[in-house]
């Protein structure tokens, strides 16, 4: 079987309906790939008992036919979001261990059309940074290296854990948010593909603070997607794009043996 973390979305939606693996194994096999990939430093908090919980009633569900859009997809969610009996920090000391006892809006769409999470995403303290240096968890690493070199590049920012996330093929998909190009930046530095809809559409209703900003769809390695968003909803409409082979930079799979 294709390793299911090279997967594309849209490959693993099929998959999944064909019933040619579970959401438990597909998830499995992101929750490996995380914690080899720790030195990236992507994610702040693993929920690994509870994206597996998800999955298997994700699988009943399919296995009645009863399967909602992104059924059995795991994503990772930007600290920034908050999520019902997980910590959200945004990235910052000042909200210390605090367990938000409800849903964001952009989540609570996600987990309503099936989707799994994973966990949660470093960014800037507070979404306030581009290069995601400060959040108080400490600096993400992009999973992309110059040629020759092992010099670890930053992801970008804010949303720098997500981008260096989906990169790394750590999770199918992840949320972002976007004020002055805490989306589209992250998605250049990491090769992927960010998209910051319109205001209006992505409620931001209980993500932490700030001007005005939508959430992000991005699926990618080596290669790009594209997708719509709407109303939090990643719709079936995503390509593989496969980039320019004269590109100066390799991939890297980072492991925790990594220097």
């Amino acid at each position: 079987m294709t390793d299911l973390t090279s997967l594309t979305l849209a490959e693993a939606r099929r998959g999944l309906a064909a019933k040619t693996f579970t959401s438990l194994e597909l998830t499995d096999a992101h929750l490996s790939a995380i914690e080899a990939a720790r030195v990236l430093n992507a994610f702040v908090m693993e929920t690994p008992e509870q994206a597996r919980d998800m999955a298997k009633a994700v699988d009943e569900k399919i296995a009645k036919g009863d399967a909602g859009p992104l059924a059995g997809i795991p994503l990772g969610i930007k600290d920034l979001f908050a999520t019902k009996g997980v910590r959200t920090t945004a990235c910052s000391k000042i909200l210390g261990n605090f367990v938000p006892t409800y849903e964001s809006s952009v989540t609570s769409q996600l987990w309503r059309d099936g989707a799994v999470m994973l966990g949660k995403l470093n960014n800037d303290e507070f979404a306030m940074g581009s290069a995601n240096e400060t959040s108080c968890f400490g600096p993400v690493g992009n999973p992309w290296r110059r040629e020759g070199s092992n010099t670890t590049l930053v992801p970008g920012g804010s949303s720098g854990g997500s981008a260096s996330a989906v990169a790394a093929l750590l999770c199918m998909g992840a949320t972002a948010t976007d004020t002055g190009g805490s989306i589209r930046q992250p998605a250049a530095f990491t090769a992927t593909v960010g998209i910051k809809p319109t205001y209006g559409p992505a409620r931001v209703g209980a993500s932490s603070p700030l001007p005005p900003r939508s959430i992000r769809p991005v699926r990618s390695h080596a290669a790009s997607a594209t997708a719509r968003c709407c109303c939090a909803r990643w719709p079936a409409t995503i390509r593989r794009i496969r980039p320019r082979s004269t590109s100066p930079c390799r991939i890297t799979r980072p492991r925790s043996a990594n220097p």
